[in-house]
């Protein structure tokens, strides 16, 4: 059997047990679900952005046609209003989520990996690529 050029070592889970190996790769996901999570962030970010900005437009628009209530109200309640608790903006619940959680996550994941797995990643996925290559030579 070929050794994997990107990991030397061709058996790097062999002295781990199922419920390590299982946890092992439950922190892993964990930290991949949290980066997803981060990119929808990003996304709610540049979309509120976008909205604001129309709002910006709508503003100078209904100013010039004559509409000033409507544009002081665009400019007086919604774009210098926060999306959470009405002070906090977008960026600062992704500043927060980065800081924190995703950042305390992957601080884990890396102890985790270090202390298991010697800090390899993708060892079970490395582990299940074996298998089916195994599977693939026997038959």
């Amino acid at each position: 059997m070929a050794t994997d050029e990107h990991d030397p070592d061709p058996q790097p889970d062999a002295a781990l047990t199922d419920r390590e190996l299982e946890a092992l790769h439950e922190v892993e996901l964990g930290l991949e679900w949290l980066q997803r999570a981060q990119g929808c962030l990003l996304e709610f970010h540049h979309a509120t952005g976008h909205g604001m900005d129309h709002l910006a437009d709508a503003e100078i628009l209904l100013r010039a046609s004559g509409h000033e209530a409507l544009a002081d109200a665009i400019r007086t309640e919604l774009l210098p209003h926060g999306v959470v608790d009405g002070d906090r903006w977008s960026y600062d619940v992704l500043e927060d989520f980065q800081e924190t959680l995703l950042t305390e996550t992957d601080v884990l994941e890396s102890r985790v990996r270090r202390e298991l797995a010697d800090g390899r990643r993708h060892v079970p996925e490395r582990r299940q690529e074996r298998r089916w290559k195994e599977r693939a030579e026997r038959d």
